[in-house]
Formats: structure tokens, C-alpha cells, sequence
């Protein structure tokens, strides 16, 4: 599984940097999760730069995508030739998007009538672009998943890994980063997330 973290100039490192590395718990399975942005560098909201892995492009290719949020999401909304750029298809890949990077999914027409989720200060845009926003930190519609709230990633992680490899590889995972002596409560709290009619569905590749 080769999976796509599109990340911008002014990206919210939480949303990029948590779901990488929890999706990259699974790397002896052949899994990889790559930071993919626009240009070789970009700069997170606090001021860190980093270089990217793949360009923008790779997101076509990949098994699966994940939009993160950030302080310029609205200017790249808005910016025509660079959502061009961006070719998703969730009839084959599994795609999510934390906070404001449902306003993305947005304008790619990826959500349409559906309940979707999203931080409460992009919320108004999200409405605006004709979404129905829902007061929850996670909801997923066949192969599309939104969050709302940086911490609501690893639940988009844990519902990538469920869909694309098992329930307990995604409990696995979450383990793994969860606090010491809380693990057990953090697993139960991701899975709840995730365990929505529509949350998780059949294996990718499998329905």
C-alpha cells in the first residue's frame, strides 16, 4: 500500500506527521506512507520546512490519499491550475481528509451531498462550498473519510489500515503510539471511531 500525504506550504504538522507515522507502522507489510506536496520544500505553520518524498502527481498512483490541513487550505481551494494537479479516484484508492482538508475534497467534488467532517474554524467554508458538516471527529462514506481536530488523524490512519489490511492491525498500530497505561482505552476510542456502518467496509481490493 502506497499512500500519498498531501501536504502544503502552511500545513498543520500534526495532520501530516501523526497519520505518516502511524501508517508507517506497517511498513513490513509492504506499506509506505509519503509526505507529497507541490513543490521540493514546504513550510509547516510553525515554521518547519521540510523536503518533500514525492510530488504532487503521485497522488494518481497511489493506493491511497490523505489531505492535510493548514493555514493556506483556502488559497489553494481557490487556486485552479494546482487542484488540476491533484487526480483522485476513490472508485480504486481510499481517500481522507483532516480539518481543512475536507475543503479540498470539497472543490474536487469528492464529497457532494455527503455528511463530512472538519475543524471548527474551517467549518463556515465548508458549508459554504455546499457540505454538510456534522459535529463528530470522524465519518467515512465507502472509500472517502473526513476528520475534524488535529488529534482526529490517527483515527484516519486506523481507518486506512482496517480498510486496507485488518481490524487488528489497526489496533496494533494504535497500541503502538498510544500513552503508556492508556493504551487499551486509546484502542477502544479509535475502533468506536471507526465502527460506523459505512466506516469499514471491505478490505480494499476485496468487495
Amino acid at each position: 500500500m502506497q499512500i500519498a500525504v498531501l501536504t502544503f506550504d502552511g500545513f498543520n504538522e500534526l495532520d501530516s506527521f501523526i497519520a505518516s507515522a502511524i501508517l508507517n507502522r506497517m511498513k513490513p507489510h509492504g506499506w509506505a506512507a509519503h509526505i507529497t506536496s507541490p513543490a521540493e520544500e514546504v513550510t509547516s505553520m510553525n515554521g518547519v520546512t521540510v523536503r518533500r518524498q514525492k510530488p504532487l502527481e503521485f497522488a494518481a498512483e497511489a493506493d491511497a490519499v490523505l489531505v492535510g490541513s493548514g493555514i493556506r487550505t483556502r488559497d489553494i481551494a481557490a487556486d485552479a491550475d494546482l487542484l488540476a494537479r491533484i487526480r483522485l479516484d476513490p472508485s480504486r484508492q481510499l481517500i481522507g481528509a483532516q480539518c481543512s482538508g475536507t475543503l479540498l475534497l470539497a472543490k474536487l467534488g469528492l464529497i457532494g451531498a455527503l455528511p463530512a467532517c472538519t475543524d471548527l474554524t474551517t467549518k463556515p467554508w465548508v458549508i459554504e462550498a455546499g457540505v454538510d458538516v456534522i459535529d463528530a471527529p470522524f465519518v467515512a462514506h465507502g472509500n472517502v473519510a473526513t476528520a475534524g481536530g488535529c488529534l482526529a488523524s490517527q483515527y484516519l490512519a486506523a481507518w486506512m489500515i482496517a480498510r486496507g489490511a485488518s481490524l487488528e492491525d489497526a489496533r496494533d498500530a494504535i497500541h503502538y503510539v498510544a500513552p503508556v497505561g492508556e493504551k487499551a482505552r486509546y484502542i477502544e476510542q479509535a475502533m468506536a471511531a471507526i465502527a460506523g456502518a459505512e466506516a469499514v467496509a471491505e478490505p480494499l481490493g476485496q468487495g
